[in-house]
C-alpha cells in the first residue's frame, strides 16, 4: 500500500502543480476507492496538500509566474475560514460531505466552462473582497478535503477577471493558507491519519515540480480545456460513489 500511496502522490502532486489545486478532488475520490472512509480520505488529503502547495507555490515563485500581494490577502482569509473545517467534519455525516463535494464540482465546472480563457475585463483585486472570498473558500473546501483552488480558480477566472495562468498560481499559494489551518484544526479533533499523508506528500514533491513547470509553458486554451476534463472525470467518480452511500 505505501507503494501505491507514493505513486498516487506523484500523479497528484504533478496535478496540484498543473492545474493549481491542492490535489484533493483527485485524492479524496481515489481514496475512497482504495477503501479509506471519507472522513480519513479527506484528513489524508488535507495533509498531503501542506508539501504539494508549500513546495508547487515555491517554483512559481522561483520562475516569477507568482505575485504575492492577492494570494497573501486570499491565505489569510483561507486561513480563518478553515479552522472551523475540523469541527464540520466531525458533525457532518459522510453523505453529506460528499454531497457538497460533487456540488461544488458541478458548479465549479459550469462556471469554468463559462468563462473565457483569456481575460476580459481589468482584474478585481480588492482587499476586503479577497478576504471574503477567501474566509469562505477555505472553510468550504477543507471541510470537504480540498484545498480551494476548486472554487477559487473558476471565481477568479470567471467573475474577477484574472488571466487563468495568475488565477492558477495564485490559488495554490491559498492552499498553502488553507491546508495549514485545515490541518491544524483537523489534528485537535483527532482526524488525521499523519503516516498515509506524509507518504502521499512526499510523492507529491516529485509530481508538483514537474507540474508546475508544464504549467508555465502550456497554452491558456489548453489548460482550460483539460481542468474541465479533470472535472468532469471526478464529478462522474464521485457520483457513482454518492449513489452508493444512500
Amino acid at each position: 500500500m505505501f507503494v501505491i500511496l507514493g505513486f498516487i502522490g506523484i500523479v497528484v502532486g504533478f496535478a496540484s502543480g498543473f492545474f493549481g489545486i491542492g490535489g484533493g478532488t483527485i485524492l479524496v475520490p481515489t481514496l475512497i476507492y482504495l477503501g479509506f472512509g471519507v472522513k480519513a480520505a479527506i484528513s489524508i488529503s488535507i495533509t498531503q496538500m501542506v508539501f504539494s502547495s508549500i513546495f508547487g507555490s515555491f517554483v512559481n515563485y522561483k520562475n516569477k509566474m507568482l505575485r504575492l500581494e492577492s494570494g497573501l490577502v486570499l491565505g489569510f482569509g483561507g486561513f480563518l475560514g478553515a479552522q472551523f473545517s475540523g469541527y464540520i467534519v466531525s458533525s457532518l455525516p459522510p453523505v453529506i460531505l460528499l454531497g457538497f463535494f460533487a456540488t461544488a464540482l458541478l458548479a465549479s465546472l459550469y462556471k469554468f466552462f463559462k468563462a473565457p480563457s483569456e481575460p476580459t475585463g481589468v482584474p478585481n483585486e480588492s482587499k476586503l473582497l479577497l478576504f471574503i472570498i477567501g474566509f469562505f473558500v477555505g472553510m468550504a473546501a477543507i471541510s470537504i478535503g480540498i484545498g480551494g483552488a476548486l472554487f477559487l480558480t473558476p471565481i477568479m477566472v470567471g467573475f474577477l477577471y484574472f488571466d487563468i495562468k495568475r488565477a492558477v498560481s495564485t490559488s495554490l499559494l491559498f492552499v498553502v493558507f488553507s491546508s495549514v489551518s485545515g490541518l491544524i484544526s483537523f489534528s485537535i479533533h483527532g482526524l488525521v491519519d499523519y503516516k498515509a499523508g506524509i507518504i502521499l506528500g512526499l510523492g507529491s514533491l516529485i509530481g508538483v515540480y514537474f507540474g508546475a513547470k508544464k504549467s508555465h509553458t502550456v497554452k491558456r486554451d489548453l489548460q482550460k480545456k483539460l481542468l474541465m476534463v479533470l472535472y468532469v472525470i471526478l464529478f462522474a467518480l464521485t457520483v457513482n460513489k454518492l449513489i452508493g452511500l444512500i
